[in-house]
């Protein structure tokens, strides 16, 4: 993904104002429709891939919060990583009438005909974290960049030598894009060979299993780069069960597990690309407001930089709260 980062107008909203980096392209959202009718957004509902994952329920508080501002109610729904569970929960919205949706769809194009349907039934659709086609508008962390800065740091402290292997997960744009980000970071180290790549859930306890596999089959890597925290302890797991301790991982979101872990000293899990999950969910609470107001955005998505976490950054890290 390549394109050039402007700083967005400030949103002047009964949220409140927050000026974030944005990227302009090809619009993801409905084009030439603004999602609302000039009303008042009374209900809002929040539907995200898995609420047993903390960065979810840190993204719910977010919602809840910034409701709270606007004296909207907040419905949330666990999609349980599964597509039909969110387009049932979806058409239940479009029953009960309700004015946004924020989605956190389990797949970025499977989830099209549902979105299609809320928009039709006049419900403005925000889609958060992940892109979700359809959508009016997406708020997202640059994923590319959360890859490219976590597998940079992995490669240098392999001294620009290796063999690696990738904990990928779902096909949801953000996974896609920070296993991208690595991807542009490999061109750089020609000595870094990935000799394993397999998909997983997004989740620790499938990760466990699939990092277990691949350590048996290949017990001599020397890194693994794993698309989430939660992906990426599952892989620590593994490697501890196994007795390997000369292996280096990093993954994403820069989760309240993944500062205890980084906090060990010895862990093999010494780095992620923090993410900002309550932000996200204020944020696209007041784009959606703006939208539904019959306001226009000046940017259809927008990225939100990611920070790079080391257990020497612990100290200065202020986390999710």
């Amino acid at each position: 993904m390549s394109c050039p980062r402007t700083t967005m107008i400030v949103f002047t909203l009964a949220v409140g104002a927050l000026a974030l980096t944005a990227c302009s392209e090809e619009p993801l959202g409905v084009s030439g429709d603004d999602g609302g009718d000039g009303g008042d957004v009374e209900s809002v509902a929040l539907m995200v891939q898995d609420l047993s994952n903390p960065f979810f329920a840190a993204m719910q508080e977010g919602v809840e919060s910034a409701a709270e501002e606007i004296g909207a109610s907040v419905v949330t729904e666990d999609g349980r990583q599964d597509l039909n569970a969110q387009n049932e929960q979806i058409d239940s919205f479009i029953q009960q009438d309700i004015d946004v949706l924020l989605l956190n769809p389990v797949d970025t194009e499977g989830i099209t005909p549902a979105v299609e349907r809320a928009v039709d039934a006049g419900i403005t659709v925000v889609a958060v974290d992940v892109a979700a086609e359809g959508s009016h508008a997406t708020i997202m962390s640059d994923n590319v960049q959360a890859g490219e800065q976590v597998c940079t740091h992995l490669f240098e402290e392999l001294d620009g030598e290796g063999e690696i292997l990738i904990v990928d997960g779902r096909p949801i744009s953000s996974i896609q894009e920070r296993v991208e980000g690595c991807e542009n970071v490999l061109e750089d180290y020609p000595d870094i060979e990935v000799v394993g790549h397999q998909n997983g859930d997004n989740n620790r306890s499938e990760a466990l299993d699939i990092a277990t596999d691949m350590l048996t089959a290949t017990p001599d890597v020397d890194g693994i780069f794993a698309v989430n925290d939660p992906t990426a302890l599952g892989a620590t797991l593994a490697a501890e069960q196994r007795g390997i301790d000369d292996l280096l991982i990093v993954g994403v979101d820069g989760s309240p597990e993944a500062e205890e872990e980084l906090g060990k000293g010895d862990s093999p899990f010494v780095a992620t690309a923090a993410q900002n999950p309550r932000m996200q969910g204020a944020q696209g609470l007041e784009m959606a407001v703006a939208l539904h107001a019959g306001e226009s955005l000046d940017d259809e998505t927008t990225l939100v930089d990611t920070e790079l976490i080391t257990a020497d950054d612990l100290d200065d890290y202020e986390g999710w709260e």
